[in-house]
């Protein structure tokens, strides 16, 4: 069903308006003059601590926390250069520095890095490029992979140990199969009804459901709840009509506490946001103006019980936006393009630990992790540029 809001949306789009009813007033992404109380961060310049064994990480494409607090990430080592970055690993080695970290690590809340493991092996078919990383409630490690023949998800112990493979690799894209994935970007879990929501993906256009002990496939959607296909919907345009099937990568399908589920429809800029049956509930176009790889990448919810605010990585403005999570109202945003501590060079995934606190991974040339520390709640509004400690940050 479509609401009030979706109507406004369409209306405002067709007219040609950037601001769109939720307050997203401005292509800065500027939410209001008006002041709200948000969660207040700062970032930690010296969050995670160096790497041992000379390791560097690549383009990282995951992130996730579990019970612990423990943060686990997941990088492509082969996105590293070996005359530039990993001579140590070229044959001869031609340098001391430095080698390629194995593809997924995991931190302690000091930062220090206290496992790391993943990559091919015989029990499973690691994905041609892993994408995403998730833990459940059990503290299972879930991957997806975006590279052509990534037609299947892993699940795996904190540790590492095997569990469960879901479909094969190599299939053709078909969005109505219920045995196979599509480049599945991630998965995200409703302990309660032992289901994992996967965001299904670069290839399919589609939320796919599954039973996270078995793997079986329970049901399916696009967007809006429309049956999925696979037409190709051409390059996204902010003047037309919003397309009626998600494009792709369908980024993100992430489960709240009442029932509620956010899908990131990456090239689109919105978040649509369901029922877990696949009712669809309601819309947020975030900066619709921008094209490239889109405004919504990766959302995560703060930690209260009520999960009042969400945040979204948006990899190509290179901030992340706070918004009212139940009403979609953007109240503010941080962050900006560069390489130094704060900043972002492709946003591309974001969690949050039980103490609020934020962590985003940045792929392509970023190939880092960022911790930004919780400092309490107060006013804000609009862009808050780079966090950076003690307030000396800007745009």
């Amino acid at each position: 069903m479509a609401s009030a809001r979706t109507l406004v949306y369409g209306a405002a789009l067709a007219a040609g308006v950037v601001g769109l009813a939720l307050g997203a007033r401005a292509i800065d992404g500027s939410s209001t003059t008006q002041d709200h109380e948000i969660p207040l961060f700062e970032v930690d310049p010296m969050w995670p601590k160096p790497l041992p064994n000379h390791w560097l990480i690549g383009s990282t494409i995951g992130v996730g926390v579990d019970s612990r607090d423990h943060v686990f990430i997941i990088h492509r080592p082969a996105s590293l250069n070996t005359r530039t970055e990993i001579g140590a690993d070229a044959d001869p080695p031609a340098s001391l520095c430095c080698s390629a970290a194995p593809p997924v690590l995991e931190f302690d809340p000091e930062g220090n890095l206290v496992n790391s493991w993943g990559g091919p092996s015989d029990e499973y078919d690691w994905p041609e490029s892993n994408h995403g990383i998730s833990i459940d409630h059990m503290d299972n490690v879930w991957i997806g992979g975006n590279g052509a023949g990534d037609s299947h998800i892993l699940k795996f112990s904190r540790d590492g140990e095997f569990i469960m493979q879901v479909g094969e690799p190599g299939q053709q894209p078909n969005s109505l199969s219920t045995e196979y994935f599509g480049r599945a970007a991630k998965i995200s879990f409703d302990p309660e009804a032992n289901e994992a929501f996967v965001a299904d993906g670069y290839s399919h256009s589609r939320v796919a459901v599954i039973d996270m002990d078995t793997g079986e496939m329970k049901r399916l959607w696009g967007a809006y709840g429309n049956e999925p296909t696979d037409e190709n919907l051409g390059p996204y345009d902010p003047s037309a009509p919003p397309a009626q099937q998600f494009r792709n990568p369908v980024h993100c399908a992430d489960p709240s506490n009442d029932g509620l589920l956010y899908v990131c429809d990456r090239p689109n800029d919105r978040i649509q946001v369901f029922q877990t049956d696949g009712t669809f509930v309601d819309e947020l176009i975030l900066l619709p103006e921008t094209l490239g790889g889109g405004s919504t990448w990766d959302v995560a919810f703060s930690p209260d019980e009520a999960q009042r605010f969400m945040y979204v990585a948006d990899g190509q403005n290179m901030r992340v936006h706070i918004i009212d999570r139940r009403s979609l109202e953007v109240l503010a945003s941080f962050g900006d393009g560069g390489r130094q501590p704060g900043q972002f060079f492709a946003a591309h995934s974001i969690a949050t630990d039980s103490r609020g606190n934020i962590y985003t991974t940045e792929t392509y040339e970023g190939k880092r992790v960022q911790k930004f520390v919780f400092t309490g709640m107060g006013e804000g509004s609009g862009h808050l540029g780079v966090l950076w400690p003690g307030g000396g940050g800007g745009d």
